[in-house]
């Protein structure tokens, strides 16, 4: 496991937030990246997402902090990025895309870094903000969202070797893929439990009879 945390790899990683492009082409043709690494961003930034929903001043916050989950939101967060990488990946494949699907994982974990360095800050700057000072707030998390978005942009332009608009075209078609994937997933857990239902009343029916 210590080949994947590697200063190498530690270097390259913040490397990504002022040379992006040159970052995400090393990762792609050099093996640069680090899958591990960039599943610890994902996770961190899930941590970051529920210290915000919990702890950000009310004046910006409407979530009950008692309602908050950490669990629930990891699951949410590694499952939306799982699901955008398949989704990215089946439609890549179409597209003549270079990029491996450990290219995408890691780009698009990476890209999670801009959000990780903006919540904290602005966690801390709500619970000073006074009634009419939200739009300081909203400006950081704004500012964090643009840089992973322009950061998930250039990575996938970068290891797919696409142009500007082709990525864009690409990006959009992910989003219809991701929506496929989780139609035809309900659809097969509601297969999965009509089935299930059917059995097991076969086998209760049986055990009531004998």
């Amino acid at each position: 496991m210590g080949k994947y945390f590697t200063r190498s790899k530690w270097e390259y990683f913040f490397r990504v937030l002022h040379a992006p492009l040159d970052s995400f082409y090393e990762i792609r043709h050099r093996n640069a990246g680090s899958v591990p690494l960039a599943f610890l961003t994902v996770i961190i930034f899930s941590f970051c997402y529920t210290l915000n929903r919990v702890f950000a001043g009310f004046i910006v916050n409407l979530t009950d902090p008692r309602t908050v989950n950490g669990f629930s939101d990891l699951q949410s967060v590694l499952l939306l990025y799982i699901l955008f990488c398949i989704g990215n990946w089946s439609i890549t494949c179409l597209m003549e895309g270079e990029g491996r699907f450990v290219d995408i994982l890691t780009v698009t974990g990476y890209s999670f870094l801009p959000l990780i360095l903006t919540f904290i800050p602005a966690i801390i700057i709500s619970n000073a903000l006074a009634a009419n000072e939200e739009v300081i707030y909203t400006l950081i998390m704004g500012l964090g969202i643009a840089w992973t978005a322009l950061l998930v942009l250039s990575g996938i332009m970068t290891i797919h070797n696409y142009t500007l608009l082709k990525t864009l075209i690409t990006l959009l078609f992910t989003f219809v893929a991701m929506l496929i994937i989780i139609f035809v997933a309900l659809l097969f857990f509601d297969l999965f439990n009509q089935v299930y239902v059917f059995f097991y009343s076969i086998y209760t029916e049986m055990i009531l009879r004998n």
